[in-house]
């Protein structure tokens, strides 16, 4: 894609060596250097690389917010995003949900954090519009692709991190060295003391946790109908309420109000009157349907699995799940015994199986649980679903796992649309008609 410069009369720049000509300048970056010749070839009226275009598109000025970590990123981000627009700041976010500036959707879903190309200019996108933060989520593979090079971040924040995208980083050691890896800088740094430690430089480091010393400590909680919680940030002590449910939230909005007070000159206070007007993140222990209860979540490891079936421990759970093809397999096992421990009823299904048998992934999970009276294996998502729903007794609780607020599924090459809240939503209409 060709993106607007007009400099030294060049009206284009792309970071695609196959797009260059006379109009087209060339960003040359760590993942596409090895193009660069062809660039030439294809006549390229330049070549820029990413801190001069960030200086080109006059970018001083905007606060960029770099979160990761294997869960909690996008909740995060967004919380981050909602504080600061309803503290009356101008700001865009940039993430798994799309890219927005000022409330208003710009872009639909890509990539977790884009190329450095499209980052740049959605910064240009944001500092026109008036922005003056830019909340982004930085994967692991990002970080690892030098996709966020040569970005001056105003504060990277760390969430946890638990076993995930081993088909790519082969290792949980060579995934906690790329994360790590993003903290190694004097950036200013808001970390998770309570997560499994990565290692980071201490200058210009606060934390956050919960009932441990730290830079913003919640010192009491209750996870009865949403969050209600009381935070300590050195001499100041405020409480703040929250509509979300379970514990993981509650970290999530620690370091978003974390992370705002380090950011701006608001007090404790006037922060924390704002957290009850973030509702949460599509597709993130999203309510569905009230009657019965059913949630959808992303979750996809079994930390996440892990995280959002304890903060409904007490209830008694449905639980319709899978696991992606061609990803880590290690993890399957680990989510079955996860489901094991929480669900009173299991539903195996299909989720994005890409070029694997769906059956296959299903008995890989299957190894996990013990209590195997307890599950239902369905390869037909739509189907397990709908199962699942009719299966409910009174009081129970079903959680559908895995996809959030994906609009399709993964099968071979295609990708095939399919929403879970979809299904729900129109089978409880049919069943129920309301």
């Amino acid at each position: 894609m060709k993106y607007p410069f007009n400099q030294n009369h060049i009206p284009y720049i792309t970071d695609n060596s196959s797009e260059c000509d006379h109009e087209t300048a060339f960003l040359l970056t760590a993942q596409n250097s090895r193009y660069l010749d062809k660039a030439k070839e294809n006549g390229a009226s330049a070549v820029v690389k990413p801190d001069e275009l960030f200086d080109i598109y006059d970018l001083k000025d905007m606060k960029i917010v770099g979160i990761t970590g294997t869960n909690g990123k996008t909740t995060t981000a967004a919380a981050i995003y909602s504080l600061l627009l309803d503290l009356g700041e101008g700001v865009a976010f940039q993430g798994t949900r799309g890219f927005f500036v000022n409330d208003e959707k710009i872009e639909g879903k890509t990539l977790t954090t884009p190329s450095v190309m499209n980052t740049l200019y959605h910064l240009k996108e944001a500092k026109e519009a008036g922005a003056n933060y830019f909340i982004m989520e930085v994967s692991s593979h990002a970080i690892a692709q030098q996709r966020i090079e040569s970005l001056p971040f105003a504060l990277k924040v760390f969430t946890n991190i638990t076993q995930d995208h081993l088909d790519y980083h082969k290792t949980f050691d060579e995934y906690w060295r790329v994360k790590s890896s993003f903290f190694s800088d004097d950036s200013l740094k808001l970390i998770n003391k309570d997560a499994k430690k990565i290692d980071f430089k201490i200058k210009n480091t606060y934390t956050y946790a919960l009932d441990v010393p730290a830079s913003f400590n919640i010192t009491a909680y209750s996870l009865n109908d949403g969050i209600t919680a009381a935070i300590k940030h050195f001499d100041k002590q405020e409480s703040f309420s929250s509509p979300l449910y379970g514990f993981f939230n509650l970290y999530n909005i620690t370091a978003a109000i974390g992370a705002v007070k380090l950011l701006t000159e608001y007090s404790l206070r006037e922060i924390c009157d704002v957290v009850e007007n973030f509702a949460g993140v599509s597709g993130r222990m999203e309510v569905v349907s009230d009657r019965p209860l059913i949630i959808v979540d992303f979750a996809h490891t079994p930390d996440g699995m892990d995280k959002v079936l304890d903060s409904l421990k007490e209830k008694k759970l449905s639980v319709v799940f899978g696991a992606g093809g061609n990803r880590d397999r290690t993890k399957r096992v680990q989510m079955g015994r996860i489901a094991n421990r929480y669900g009173k009823k299991i539903y195996l299904t299909t989720d994005n199986p890409r070029h694997e048998d769906p059956l296959d992934i299903i008995e890989d999970i299957y190894e996990g649980i013990s209590h195997k009276e307890n599950v239902r294996i369905e390869p037909d998502r739509q189907q397990a679903i709908h199962r699942a729903i009719d299966e409910l007794e009174e009081e129970d609780i079903l959680l559908i796992l895995g996809k959030g607020d994906e609009e399709y599924i993964e099968i071979g090459e295609q990708k095939i649309p399919f929403d879970d809240r979809v299904v729900v939503r129109n089978y409880i209409k049919e069943k129920f008609n309301r």
